[in-house]
């Protein structure tokens, strides 16, 4: 695994997360070897950043992906196209902007994600990450001890229109309102994780917080949201973080199960087109060996009887 890491030519980005690969062109051609040693790579460093991949279109962006794993597709938001890639374009108004590990609402959530940089504002627009293993070594051993011993009920079924900022004209208009919650919480799911995970590669202990996180299970509503923002707290703390000023062609890949990210929505109604796909992932397990377990629903709905994405864009544009 040393030896992988040396074949590399890194460069930090931060102090406790993150490194600038060099000297690698993406795609679905690469050796082995230089496959073993990114993910050697993303597992000590969390996030990996890839500048000048221009090259890659839908179909490599896949191929690459595949490589580090099984690209999956979102559960309530199904492809136009039958692809794995979701696109995030702020024009149509929907912007990640809070701290969130990718779709912590179902039990086997990503283990990681890639993500390309297609248009962008001429200013802001930038990604942060945070470290939640170092955010775990960051707690008193007093607080490792009760996170240790907590577990949360991580859910989609909340106000997308304020968390996820959807544009104020749109939010206003009740129909769009009312589809685009259809589509993002066309299937409430409602999911127990451990507060902390155990990484299945590292054996490292990580906060498994985030935006979906609403309720810490066996305590008061007032009390899960102090528990919640206690931890979380520790998640957003500068020292822990990285931030990427993007440029086009840009590649990040993130170990989902390690970090959490929030895009900065700083950039006014200026352009910002992202695409990401995601990497199947495993049941997150906690320190006393307990597994995450899904709540709700009974059974996990089937993608056709979504609505379909292209229906959402179009009320969208309207």
């Amino acid at each position: 695994m040393t030896t992988a890491l040396t074949e590399l030519r890194l460069t930090p980005a931060a102090g406790r997360i993150g490194a600038i690969v060099h000297d690698v062109r993406l795609g679905g051609d690469l050796p082995a070897e230089t496959v073993a040693a990114l993910e050697a790579a993303l597992h000590a460093h969390k996030v990996l950043f890839f500048r000048g991949q221009d090259h890659l279109d839908d179909t490599e962006h896949e191929a690459f992906a595949r490589l580090l794993g099984q690209p999956v597709g979102h559960p309530t938001v199904p492809s136009a196209d039958g692809r794995y890639i979701f696109e995030l374009d702020a024009t149509k108004g929907v912007r990640a902007n809070n701290w969130h590990t990718d779709v912590t609402f179902v039990p086997s959530y990503p283990k990681a994600s890639i993500l390309r940089s297609l248009e962008l504002p001429p200013a802001g627009g930038s990604t942060v990450w945070a470290n939640t293993v170092a955010a775990y070594q960051d707690l008193p051993e007093p607080l490792k001890v009760l996170a240790e011993s907590l577990r949360a009920v991580h859910t989609n079924d909340y106000d997308y229109a304020a968390s996820l900022a959807l544009k104020p004209e749109l939010a206003d208009n009740a129909e769009v309102a009312k589809l685009f919650r259809q589509v993002f919480v066309s299937t409430a799911f409602k999911t127990e994780h451990p507060l902390v995970r155990v990484h299945p590669v590292t054996g490292e202990k990580t906060l498994l917080l985030g935006a979906f996180a609403q309720k810490i299970q066996g305590v008061s509503g007032a009390d899960s949201r102090a528990l919640i923002a206690l931890f979380q707290r520790y998640i957003e703390r500068l020292e822990n973080t990285v931030r990427w000023e993007w440029q086009v062609g840009d590649v990040a890949v993130w170990d989902n199960r390690a970090t959490q990210h929030y895009a900065v929505n700083d950039y006014g109604d200026e352009p910002r087109l992202v695409r990401r796909i995601t990497l199947d992932g495993d049941l997150p397990v906690g320190v006393d060996g307990t597994p995450s377990r899904l709540l709700e629903p009974a059974e996990p709905p089937k993608v056709a009887g979504l609505v379909p994405a292209e229906e959402l864009e179009a009320a969208l544009q309207a």
